[in-house]
């Protein structure tokens, strides 16, 4: 079943952020938009470089006003050790969250149930907490920060502009299509 438009599930997680651990829940995502980035695990090989690339692209995420959450089954401890002792991890400023208990890899349909772990999953969630982008990879194919950033300028376009749509590659200033009886045939 696909996850599209559907509302984030009910959760209750602690993250590491910044020295800090905070408590993290589906309310805290209502009014802005919001990634959750889940991987295998920290300590890992793959994992580090995403979440490095995530880092140096926070910035660009942020001024869309965009909350990015890191996401693993590995404790918020093991999160700290990890950016304590990761000069890549060590750069993260947005929030790590922990999923122990494997509940928010399930709602999001990641996990795999035989290793306790998540799948590479992205997840783009828009202001009022609706799944508006789904992108799941293989455990060894890595992800890149910068089409992640295409697809949520993307989503917040056509949010903003709901008559009409962007063609593939679409970058932000390219021109958009407005969907017609007229359009259908002629691309």
């Amino acid at each position: 079943m696909s996850l599209i438009n559907t509302e984030v599930k009910p959760f209750k997680a602690t993250a590491y952020l910044n020295g800090e651990f905070i408590d993290v829940t589906e309310e805290s995502l209502k009014g802005q938009w919001n990634i959750f980035f889940f991987y295998p695990a920290d300590f890992t090989f793959v994992c580090p470089t995403e979440l490095g690339d995530l880092a140096d692209n926070y910035e660009e995420f942020k001024k869309l006003g965009v909350e990015i959450y890191s996401v693993s089954t590995d404790t918020h401890f093991t999160h700290k050790a990890w950016h304590d002792s990761s000069e890549t991890i060590g750069k993260l400023q947005y929030p790590m969250l922990a999923d122990p208990t494997l509940q928010i890899s399930r709602n999001f349909g990641v996990l795999i149930e035989e290793a306790g772990l998540a799948e590479r999953g992205t997840f783009v969630v828009d202001p009022d907490g609706k799944i508006q982008i789904v992108e799941i990879n293989a455990g060894n194919i890595g992800r890149n920060a910068e089409e992640l950033l295409r697809k949520v300028k993307a989503a917040q376009y056509v949010r903003a502009n709901p008559n009409e749509v962007c063609p593939a590659k679409w970058k932000e200033g390219e021109e958009t299509l407005a969907p017609s009886l007229d359009l259908v045939g002629k691309i």
